[in-house]
């Protein structure tokens, strides 16, 4: 399957350019056989070529590219204990030789956030090389890292190709597969957060990208029952799906399209302001968040349909946001973050008149049993305690997860309401 991508170029109703940088997307068994070629073409005066992986992703694709590729250089990290922050960056990059021409990220997420913030950095374009279909980000223009405790989106690049060689990501341990599944399920409530955002702000909104994220939703929860399966084609499907969002992302230039109120939950327990760390995988926190951010929403509208007052607005919860988050020095960085206070844009009398159609739009989730039911046939995880948190978390996270981005969301729009 070779993705096109003319026809995501082409002009657009919402009248913004649409930039799409990757080239070319190949998704298919025996696609890294392509990668020699592609070295050619993007890196036609020579240079060293680097592999970018970890001791894990090596195993499962590294060593067939090692035997592809002449003279190549290989960064292989240790895979315990390994993330996306800057203990990785600089470790990383105290090991890439100087004249590196082409990266070549064989990994997951962890491993292409790392290479994608480097590859912007040093200017040097890089071909991805999925491991398993576990995240969306593949071709994203930005790296979702944590940076000295605070989860921040930095500026990076796509590849200029992506080779998911089905015969190599369907061999990842499910769990990785599940967590693919998760991240994508979240987009449910991310375009809803979207949504409801342009409504009451006016903030910038594409339908032309809702309906890539909708179809990349469409196309997991047709394939759930193949991938438990074990169907070559229905793991092509999810990994259709998983670089179709992210291409949505591309598309706009940030993560609106597929992070809202389920993502920030996940970075919110992965910036351990209430939890140790818990050793999940950033899907399996995302479908999580989805479970409790549907069971809020949908409670919230009921209310909503039965007549509620709004309350009047003090600002962003200092106190709170202080003894959450002072004993991890990140207070100065979230008050930082929400210095431009997103609810302050809303009209709050045009607000009132709006709460049935947000009602509305929040009808288009899924209601929380459900999510919970296409999880469970997902194999993934959707409780609190699946993730080693207890129900003491829930009220919490409720409150204060919406801090660790400035991004409207419904979540945090129900601060303006009586409830």
């Amino acid at each position: 399957m070779i993705v096109n991508l003319d026809e995501l170029k082409k002009p657009c109703s919402c009248k913004k350019n649409h930039d799409i940088s990757v080239d070319q997307i190949i998704i298919e068994a025996g696609a890294i056989k392509a990668l020699p070629e592609l070295i050619k073409q993007y890196a036609p005066q020579g240079g060293t070529i680097t592999m970018i992986c970890d001791d894990n992703t090596y195993q499962a694709a590294g060593h067939m590219v090692e035997n592809l590729v002449e003279n190549l250089y290989i960064v292989k990290l240790p895979s315990e204990d390994l993330h996306a922050n800057e203990i990785a960056v600089d470790q990383t990059a105290a090991l890439l030789p100087e004249d590196s021409a082409l990266f070549l990220a064989v990994g997951s997420g962890t491993i292409h956030d790392i290479t994608r913030y480097l590859a912007w950095k040093n200017n040097t374009p890089f071909i991805s090389v999925p491991t398993a279909a576990s995240v969306d980000g593949y071709v994203s223009t930005v790296a979702a890292m944590t940076w000295y405790g605070f989860k921040k989106t930095l500026t990076a690049v796509a590849p200029v190709c992506v080779l998911a060689d089905t015969d190599i990501f369907m061999k990842a341990p499910y769990r990785l597969t599940a967590s693919g599944i998760s991240d994508l399920l979240g987009k449910y409530t991310a375009i809803a957060d979207w949504r409801i955002s342009h409504l009451v702000t006016k903030e910038y909104i594409c339908e032309r990208v809702c309906d890539l994220e909708s179809q990349a939703l469409e196309t997991v929860c047709n394939n759930i029952e193949a991938i438990r399966q074990g169907s070559k084609e229905g793991y092509e499907q999810l990994m259709y799906g998983l670089i179709l969002s992210g291409l949505a992302m591309q598309m706009v230039g940030n993560s609106r399209p597929a992070s809202g109120s389920e993502h920030h939950f996940s970075h919110f327990w992965e910036m351990e302001i209430i939890n140790p760390p818990l050793p999940y995988y950033h899907g399996e926190k995302v479908g999580v968040g989805l479970a409790l951010a549907s069971k809020v929403y949908h409670e919230t509208k009921e209310q909503i349909r039965k007549g509620i007052s709004l309350k009047p607005y003090e600002g962003i919860e200092k106190e709170l946001i202080y003894k959450l988050f002072n004993p991890k020095n990140l207070y100065e960085e979230i008050l930082k973050e929400n210095e431009a206070d997103p609810l302050k844009e809303i009209d709050l009398e045009d607000f009132q008149e709006k709460l049935g159609a947000i009602a509305d739009i929040i009808e288009e989730i899924p209601s929380p049993e459900k999510i919970i039911e296409i999880l469970q046939a997902a194999g993934a995880l959707y409780k609190l305690e699946d993730i080693g948190l207890d129900a003491s978390a829930y009220d919490i996270s409720v409150q204060a997860s919406c801090y660790v981005r400035n991004r409207l969301t419904f979540m945090r729009i129900r601060k303006l309401l009586d409830l």
